[in-house]
């Protein structure tokens, strides 16, 4: 009996031991099933896919290489894919070197960027030029020479005042002579400067007609905050009463929320958001699942995938640069995202998404069909509005709140 008790005492100290160990083991074993780090070398002759996937194994690299294979999977699964865009980025060409291959191919579905980025992009339409420069020629005697600066950007100051009359003449067409949400103000104005290249011949289309001629909705989340917007004030202030465009936030931010409750609802699709930059148009984007969940009570699970590119630090609580895991916490991405779907890029846009650009469309097979979203403007407004209607008498009880009266006595 001493014996067989001994035996026992010990098969049960060494369980409890190896109960102990197991999650060093399971960490070792997991650790050996993880990928080697063993490029080879390069030797010219490689497809972009293969450096992308075998010669980017650390750091940003790998960051860089997370971003390409989210990208990848977001249009192999038939993401509906939401682009948020943000800084000087169509003075830089990104929008003709990118964005508008990638709207070509069926890949973007819908766009969020600054009213500069429209406004800047018709510079070119209008046959004017944007040149590099020296970023530290001087800015007093740049100023003298009437030349505006974008860091080793420069073009006229003429070309500002032209633009201003292209879009004043042009907003001043009747069909801007109401009250309207900011995906439909730039889709009438894609349609105009679409008409306006074909009358000129311009063999390089912008951003706007693009996207107009493939029905991808373009928002702007600020834009009081654009050259576009600054005519429409002018027009205001001098024309008056007869002058009756006017910006309808409210409907903006209720179609953009519209926009993703049809993809999800409605087509049944998983969404992904690939943003470029930070600032306004990354919150929008994002603050359409808030927007959904915890204001309109219509149920959401955030966007699936999330890849950002951006140079800020994280830790500042700027939303800008704030990662997939924060949003999770809002309910702007899925838990799946945030644990397996998300990659945040340390890097300037124009330094890394021109290559992965290159590296995406190489592959032939990499294409869509249009989804064509602002044909489905009105369809996704009413239906999101059901769903409101449904949860009235709910969302009653949240209008009120038992504010404090008078003061209180000490």
């Amino acid at each position: 009996m001493t014996t067989t008790r001994s035996s026992e005492k010990y098969r049960v100290m060494a369980k409890s031991t190896n109960a102990r160990t197991s999650p060093k083991d399971r960490m070792r074993k997991d650790f050996d099933k993880a990928r080697d780090v063993r490029p080879t070398g390069i030797t010219g002759k490689e497809k972009p896919i293969d450096i992308i996937r075998q010669m980017f194994p650390a750091y940003v690299g790998r960051q860089e290489r997370t971003a390409f294979e989210l990208m990848r999977r977001s249009v192999e699964s038939n993401c509906a894919i939401f682009l948020t865009l943000s800084g000087a980025m169509t003075p830089a060409g990104l929008h003709q070197s990118c964005l508008i291959p990638l709207i070509e191919r069926g890949i973007i579905d819908c766009i969020t960027t600054t009213g500069a980025n429209l406004y800047h992009d018709a510079h070119r339409v209008i046959g004017h030029r944007v040149r590099e420069i020296e970023p530290n020629a001087g800015d007093l005697q740049l100023r003298l020479a009437r030349i505006i600066r974008i860091y080793d950007l420069g073009f006229w100051e003429e070309t500002l005042l032209q633009t201003d009359k292209l879009f004043s003449a042009i907003l001043q067409g009747p069909e801007f002579q109401k009250r309207m949400a900011t995906v439909e103000l730039h889709y009438l104005l894609g349609k105009r400067i679409y008409e306006i290249e074909q009358a000129l011949g311009v063999k390089t289309p912008s951003m706007l007609s693009t996207a107009y001629r493939y029905g991808v909705p373009i928002f702007v989340g600020a834009v009081q905050d654009g050259s576009i917007f600054l005519n429409i004030v002018k027009l205001k202030r001098l024309l008056g009463d007869s002058f009756k465009l006017e910006i309808d936030v409210c409907e903006d931010v209720f179609e953009m929320g519209a926009m993703q409750h049809h993809c999800f609802s409605t087509l049944k699709k998983e969404m992904a958001i690939w943003i470029l930059g930070g600032g306004v148009p990354k919150n929008y984007t994002l603050q359409g699942e808030p927007l959904l969940d915890q204001i309109l009570g219509v149920p959401t699970h955030g966007f699936d995938i999330d890849l950002q590119f951006c140079v800020d630090p994280v830790d500042n609580g700027a939303l800008s640069s704030c990662p997939a895991s924060e949003g999770h916490t809002w309910g702007k991405v899925s838990a799946e995202s945030a644990k397996t779907g998300s990659s945040y890029v340390h890097a300037d846009v124009t330094a890394v998404f021109p290559w992965l650009t290159y590296a995406l469309l190489s592959d032939e097979r990499i294409h869509r069909k249009h989804g064509r979203l602002i044909d489905a403007r009105a369809k996704a407004v009413a239906t999101l509005q059901k769903a409101v209607e449904r949860r009235r008498k709910s969302l009653k009880e949240t209008l009120t709140y038992d504010l404090p009266t008078g003061r209180k006595k000490r």
